[in-house]
């Protein structure tokens, strides 16, 4: 039925610092021309890794991690999808942490028949520009199911990496010329570590334009804006003026389908929002903006009985969780909600101490009924692109963009969750 646009206001809630950041940024910003991109430019064949993809085909190259005679190099599949026109190179990555499987699960849904086979989006005799797809990056850690490579290092604190130096700065640089050197778009796709699980979400730097365009082509509702780390492969690449963003969702060890579709739903949004494939990008009815956060704790030692689940829509006073201790029977301690607003992480892991983190809370008092409006019978947020079929039609519609005040305590989405050595966290202070 034809009629009027439904105008809704938007919230500007971030701090003024951070918000007058990226407003800077993206006034100083005009999208690149790229002639190469251009439909009417000359486009030809390509070289990975030494071997050459015809315009139009799809190949699965193996790219060794490491350059040795001796051992094993740890060849990784990577799978690359020349379009017959020109356009942009998007790399997609799973598994830089080889104990988070919702990237691994997510690439290999999207190499499947269902998008490469006859008919499926990803046909590159019908797309436009290269896609490159890493199912697995840190294989070593895959297989011994750890988060770490074998001489106990975060690939993810290693960039750009050094050829000469620990195994790890060696696969290091090795991606980074490989991999990250040459796209133009980088989509990693994490879960949160061990003991805790995380709600589909983009973690992006907003003040990063061609970021910022990107966190939200994705296509849900949560973007975090979030400095990359120290050594990350996201900060790398926006250093050399890539955009990039990290996908969270579900958790270390186990496979949280609902998250696997999110990603997979939110990768083909990029895709279709920069014209690789065809089709229009789904949109989200609003998204929220987080710069800041809640970390709620536990105040007593025992055992927790989390009640709610990532996603989780909270109002206050409402309980969390509950912790009890075999050796005090009868005695409870209620976590209860600071205010309304969402959960977006959970611990996982039933054993606590006084102190320890037990939820990630995402204050969103004044916008608690837009939220409600979307939640499923379980009181979860419904996440654009969660569900089989995407939840909305794929029209224009207005768009509530939701910006949450507040600073990350601790200096990062991930502080409390993490160890981090005094020398990287004197250095993060020093870059803040």
């Amino acid at each position: 039925m034809a009629g009027k646009k439904r105008r809704i206001r938007v919230a500007h809630e971030l701090p003024k610092t951070r918000r007058k950041a990226i407003k800077k940024a993206l006034e100083k910003h005009e999208s690149e021309a790229r002639p190469d991109w251009d439909r009417t430019t000359s486009w030809g064949d390509i070289r990975f890794f030494r071997r050459r993809v015809k315009v139009g085909e799809m190949r699965t190259i193996h790219m060794p991690l490491l350059d040795v005679d001796l051992g094993d190099p740890w060849p990784i599949p990577v799978t690359v999808f020349h379009g017959k026109r020109p356009g942009p190179v998007v790399t997609i990555i799973g598994g830089t942490h080889g104990d988070e499987l919702t990237g691994p699960s997510a690439c290999t849904n999207l190499l499947s028949q269902t998008f490469t086979g006859a008919d499926g989006v990803l046909d590159p005799s019908t797309m436009a520009g290269t896609v490159r797809i890493v199912p697995v990056l840190n294989l070593p850690g895959y297989r011994m199911k750890s988060r770490y490579f074998p001489d106990g290092r975060d690939l993810n604190r290693a960039f750009p990496g050094t050829p000469k130096g620990n195994t790890t700065s060696r696969v290091a640089d090795n991606v980074t010329r490989n991999l990250i050197d040459g796209t133009d778009i980088i989509i990693d796709i994490h879960s949160a570590a061990k003991g805790r699980s995380n709600m589909p979400q983009i973690r992006g730097d907003l003040s990063h334009p061609e970021s910022n365009l990107l966190a939200k082509a994705f296509g849900i509702e949560l973007i975090l804006d979030s400095r990359p780390p120290k050594g990350s492969l996201r900060r790398i690449a926006n250093e050399k003026g890539i955009a990039a963003v990290t996908y969270e969702g579900g958790g270390a060890d186990w496979l949280n389908q609902y998250s696997v579709k999110t990603a997979v739903h939110g990768c083909l949004n990029v895709l279709k929002a920069l014209k690789v494939i065809p089709g229009n990008p789904s949109r989200p009815r609003f998204r929220l903006n987080a710069g800041g956060s809640t970390w709620l704790r536990a105040g007593e030692g025992g055992l927790l009985d989390m009640f709610v689940s990532p996603g989780s829509i909270m109002e206050e006073g409402d309980v969390v969780a509950t912790i009890s201790d075999p050796g005090t029977p009868g005695l409870m301690v209620d976590i209860v909600a600071p205010e309304d607003g969402l959960m977006i992480c959970t611990a996982t892991n039933p054993f606590v101490t006084a102190g320890m983190p037990v939820g990630h809370f995402l204050p969103v008092s004044k916008h608690i009924k837009l939220l409600k409006g979307q939640m499923d019978h379980r009181n979860r947020l419904i996440v654009n692109g969660s569900q089989g079929e995407p939840l909305w039609r794929e029209d224009d519609h207005e768009m509530v963009e939701i910006n949450v005040e507040g600073e990350w305590e601790g200096g990062s989405v991930d502080a409390e969750w993490r160890e981090v050595n005094a020398e990287e966290t004197e250095q993060e202070e020093a870059d803040a």
